[in-house]
């Protein structure tokens, strides 16, 4: 009986460490990676219903937490390395996740009532103020800081990134100057200055949107999906175009046509790895 008991911990570990990767690189779904593991809907059901047998689910999802400690801790050293070594190929192999999600986020925006012209109005609309929000925040705002309070905000995207279907939070923390510290933060393995403010942030999250996401999409389906739409197209196109008021902004400087190419080849292999991601989803669903 022990032994099974073992054996059941460590499986939910090693699933915590593969889900831990779709929480750090774009295009990659934890939400996604959740479900193929089959834990989506349980771990959505515990932070919709907290109280309801609080004991029995936070145990089981204790060993999940710690695997996704540890897959994060592992993954964000060569990640890291990797945008300070390759940023550009890095940066548009990323963009190409993304980009491979966005058919079937496209579709699936669709799926339960035709689109219509108010539809476009929310795509459209979204994707300009949001993109001329999101390229002019750190001038109109300032940077937004790598502290406590910062990755806090970070946690609370992750978290958005498993609650609302499409978005990826990777992007919009590249855009906010928070990835690459999050990453050396993940990387020392910094538990109170990095990885607490986080999970603070994921946990506060997942209470306070699990409820108003889940009537929204419901209520709302079609112009919820075409909003995100909007977000996901413009953060995608802001990761590729150099900003300079924003901390983590391409820089395209020095780069060779053998590095452009390379990144072409890597946009390609990241449409791909994202458009085998979605069908995933559509198939777990």
């Amino acid at each position: 009986m022990q032994t099974k008991q073992t054996d059941s911990f460590i499986k939910r570990f090693f699933k915590g460490v593969i889900i831990a990767l779709g929480f750090i690189l774009p295009g990659v779904s934890g939400g996604v990676l959740a479900a193929i593991l089959g834990i989506y809907e349980r771990l959505l059901g515990f932070m919709a219903h907290f109280r309801q047998n609080f004991k029995r689910d936070f145990l089981y999802f204790v060993p999940v937490g710690l695997g996704g400690i540890v897959g994060i801790a592992l993954l964000s050293a060569p990640l890291a390395y990797l945008l300070a070594h390759a940023q550009v190929i890095v940066l548009w192999g990323f963009a190409g996740a993304i980009i491979g999600t966005l058919p079937a986020l496209a579709q699936t925006a669709s799926a339960k009532t035709p689109r219509d012209g108010i539809d476009y109005l929310w795509f459209f609309g979204t994707l300009l103020i949001s993109s001329g929000l999101l390229y002019f925040m750190s001038e109109l705002f300032g940077p937004l800081p790598a502290n406590f309070g910062g990755f806090v905000i970070a946690g609370v995207l992750i978290a958005l990134g498993v609650l609302v279907p499409g978005l990826s939070p990777s992007n919009l923390l590249l855009i906010l100057g928070l990835f690459t510290p999050m990453l050396t933060g993940f990387k020392r393995f910094d538990l109170l200055g990095t990885y607490l403010p986080i999970a603070l942030g994921g946990i506060l999250a997942m209470l306070l949107f699990s409820k108003g996401m889940d009537y929204l999409i419901h209520r709302f389906h079609s112009r919820v999906y075409h909003f995100i739409l909007g977000i996901v197209v413009a953060s995608t196109m802001l990761i590729l175009i150099p900003n300079p008021h924003a901390a983590e902004s391409i820089v395209y400087t020095g780069v060779t046509t053998t590095t452009l190419l390379i990144s072409l080849a890597a946009c390609l292999i990241g449409v791909g790895l994202g458009y085998w991601m979605s069908r995933l989803e559509t198939k777990y669903k």
